[in-house]
């Protein structure tokens, strides 16, 4: 009885490491599992640059409603223009010669620029297709001195974080040899920034929401086409997607709340000292597949 009495102490301390190792290997596993199934964190992702076509509209007054669009759109004959086979491979040849030579410019003069160009290149942008034909875009021309400043102390505000805390040491480090950072001084000197904003919803006359299908897609194919037409008119800029940017900028500009900002765009002329890197292109073999 005695020498069980001694061994009371052992026989819990025993059950107690058991228990404690069951515990963690329990504990290790339910871990495990749940690193694999969430999604790796991407802090640097911004909300504004998520496409909400998927998410569905708050359903006003309990039901779905007809959106107020047109039942019956009128067709027209249409009749497009037509050209021999050497003047489709001329004309294609000249206008990828002319996009071939578009280049991000980081370095833009004050010169200024007709501002019935910039009127032009948007109406052409505002050519693009898009779902439903909804036409999900806002292209917000700024040239006052004052809000372009405000603007870059915003965007370089952000950046500095970005650079440092959010986007993490590949991206940091791929962007390196591009000479880019969180200074953006074209972002004073430019003569014109354009922010293409996507309406995630629209608004019928009565105030209901309306669906803007593919907004995001819609209005990354109106900005290539608007980048084409600047380079037509021989204006340069940079693309630039402000980061945790878009609330503070939406905000300034006194943009609605169904207003995401997508892009943001300094346009003008190059500084005559300006540089590029001296990247190339991958070759056709490399981007095509013919089946």
């Amino acid at each position: 009885m005695a020498l069980f009495s001694s061994l009371t102490p052992v026989f819990i301390a025993i059950i107690c490491v058991l228990i404690g190792v069951i515990m963690k290997k329990t504990n290790g596993e339910k871990e495990k599992h749940d690193t694999k199934s969430k999604h790796p964190s991407r802090p640097w992702v911004d909300e504004d640059l998520k496409d909400g076509t998927d998410h569905p509209l708050e359903e006003e007054e309990g039901e779905e409603e007809w959106q107020g669009l047109e039942e019956n759109v009128d067709h027209v004959p249409f009749t497009g223009e037509r050209y021999s086979e050497g003047e489709m491979i001329k004309r294609s040849q000249t206008f990828y010669e002319l996009l071939n030579k578009r280049r991000s410019v980081r370095f833009l003069s004050d010169e200024p620029v007709p501002r019935e160009v910039i009127d032009n290149v948007i109406r052409t942008a505002g050519t693009s297709p898009s779902g439903a034909h909804t036409e999900p875009w806002t292209f917000v021309v700024v040239q006052d001195p004052y809000l372009k400043h405000k603007i870059r102390e915003i965007v370089e505000e952000e950046e500095e974080i970005n650079y440092k805390k959010r986007m993490g040491d590949r991206w940091v480090n791929d962007l390196k040899r591009l000479r880019t950072n969180w200074i953006k001084e074209y972002l004073d000197t430019a003569p014109y920034l354009i922010l293409i904003f996507k309406q995630v919803y629209g608004r019928l006359p009565n105030g209901k929401k309306k669906t803007h299908y593919y907004n995001e897609i819609s209005v990354s194919i109106a900005c290539g086409i608007l980048l084409a037409a600047l380079q037509n008119a021989g204006l340069y800029t940079v693309t630039s997607t402000p980061l945790n940017c878009g609330p503070q900028l939406r905000v300034l500009l006194q943009r609605p709340a169904n207003e995401k900002l997508l892009l943001l765009l300094p346009v003008g002329y190059p500084k005559k000292d300006a540089t590029v890197p001296a990247l190339t292109r991958k070759p056709l073999e490399d981007i095509m597949v013919v089946m």
